[in-house]
C-alpha cells in the first residue's frame, strides 16, 4: 500500500478514535477501513454496561462499510494509546476474514510505532464457507 494512502488511514483512525464511548475501560479505539472503491469508513469502540453487547472500533468500521454497500475490503487501520501497536481481538479477526485474506491490517498506536500484517497472518486457518 502507498505511504500516502496508509497514512490517511491511520490519521481517519486517529481522528474516529475521539469518539469513542468509553466510560468503563476508558480504553480508547478508532479504526479506518479502505474498500476497493477508494471509500474510507471509520468506526470507533461502543462500550455498555452489559458487555457482550459492546462493539470494537474495527467492527463498527467494517460493518458501516458494508452497510453502504461496500464488501471489498483492502485495509484496515486501528489506532489506540498503548505502548505498543494495538492489535484487533479474535472477533474482529474473524469478521475481517469473511471479506478477504488478503486485508492490510495496519496496527499502530499514537506513538507513531506500527505493525503491517495480512488478516490471514493475523487469524491463519480462519473458520470460512466453503466454496
Amino acid at each position: 500500500m502507498k505511504k500516502k494512502v496508509e497514512g490517511k488511514l491511520i490519521e481517519k483512525a486517529t481522528q474516529a478514535r475521539k469518539n469513542a464511548y468509553t466510560p468503563y475501560s476508558n480504553f480508547k479505539v478508532g479504526a479506518a477501513v479502505l474498500t476497493a472503491s477508494g471509500n474510507i469508513y471509520t468506526g470507533c469502540n461502543i462500550e455498555n454496561s452489559a458487555y457482550s453487547v459492546c462493539n470494537c472500533a474495527e467492527r463498527t468500521a467494517i460493518f458501516k462499510a458494508i452497510s453502504e454497500g461496500e464488501q471489498d475490503i483492502k485495509a484496515v487501520a486501528i489506532v489506540a494509546d498503548q505502548s505498543k501497536p494495538t492489535t484487533p481481538c479474535g472477533s474482529c479477526r474473524q469478521v475481517m476474514s469473511e471479506f478477504g485474506d488478503d486485508i492490510e491490517v495496519i496496527m499502530t498506536n499514537l506513538d507513531g510505532d506500527k505493525v503491517v500484517k495480512s488478516i490471514d497472518e493475523l487469524l491463519w486457518g480462519a473458520f470460512k464457507l466453503e466454496e
